[in-house]
């Protein structure tokens, strides 16, 4: 039977510096673990100022984790230990698993105008936290428009929206991420898994989320959906551009510091002991 799903709750995103001083919004993190497991954490940098994001992130370490970086509009320069170097320019994915051990660097390359991306951290199962890292580059090019109608945009980068499918697959956590912009006017009707968390981060114009809204939502907001088979958002005057995530969630106990997140306090020190140690890096 379908079930339309409610907003249960909404999220600001609050300022934040992270990296070596990039000024970001947090959508969520820390604090609303578990509200959106198996996600993590979602980080919004935007700014028409390099100064706010050209010092970026330089090397540092990740385990238990996978990072989605997004960019809508700007280049980021990648590196880790790999091998992998790259550009991700606008409109490209980088899906990065960082299982038993990664070091990366990722450095905002100054833009002219607004420079705007996302970052996506997805929990990695015990059974799964210490697996070999990989890394994906996705150009903008591979993600298709499975468009429905008109006036709604949908950019499919991971799971799938009416038959089409994401170019990112076989992942450990079934995520499903899709980038929707609607005109005004318009209804938006999509069907997710039942028991799966379901967020959508608002970053253009306001809609309405969910079956039962009759107050818009706007920018740098988050709502978390609860449970049931079917997602609704409508726009009235103004048009609204948001990403929609979902995956089912993990359901084990988080244990987080910094860039590291495992099970226990006892394997975070581990962690960290092997990476002051040099010995992080599994063969």
């Amino acid at each position: 039977m379908a079930t339309d799903r409610a907003v249960e709750r909404i999220f600001a995103s609050r300022p934040t510096i992270e990296g070596a001083g990039v000024r970001l919004k947090r959508a969520f993190g820390y604090y609303e673990v578990p509200a959106f497991d198996p996600f993590l954490m979602l980080d919004d940098f935007h700014s028409e100022n390099p100064a706010d994001y050209v010092a970026g992130f330089p090397w540092h370490p990740h385990r238990g984790i996978e990072t989605v970086t997004y960019m809508i509009q700007g280049t980021v320069e990648h590196g880790d230990t790999l091998g992998n170097r790259g550009t991700i320019r606008s409109g490209d994915v980088q899906w990065m698993t960082a299982g038993g051990g990664i070091l990366h660097q990722e450095m905002p390359q100054p833009y002219v105008g607004r420079m705007q991306g996302f970052q996506l951290w997805v929990n990695l199962p015990a059974s799964q936290k210490m697996m070999r890292p990989r890394y994906r580059d996705i150009k903008s090019s591979d993600i298709p428009d499975a468009s429905p109608k008109k006036g709604i945009d949908v950019k499919v980068i991971a799971g799938q929206f009416e038959g089409t499918q994401g170019p990112v697959k076989d992942l450990v956590v079934d995520t499903e991420y899709i980038d929707v912009s609607m005109v005004s006017g318009r209804r938006f009707d999509h069907t997710v898994k039942q028991g799966n968390r379901v967020f959508a981060y608002v970053f253009e114009g306001e809609g309405l989320f969910g079956h039962n809204a009759i107050n818009p939502l706007g920018a740098e907001h988050v709502a978390l959906f609860s449970d049931g088979s079917h997602v609704t958002v409508r726009t009235a005057k103004s048009p609204v551009r948001f990403l929609l995530v979902s995956g089912p969630p993990v359901g084990e106990p988080v244990a987080w510091r910094g860039p590291i997140v495992m099970n226990t306090e006892q394997e975070l020190d581990l962690a960290f002991q092997e990476y002051w140690s040099g010995k992080f890096i599994k063969a």
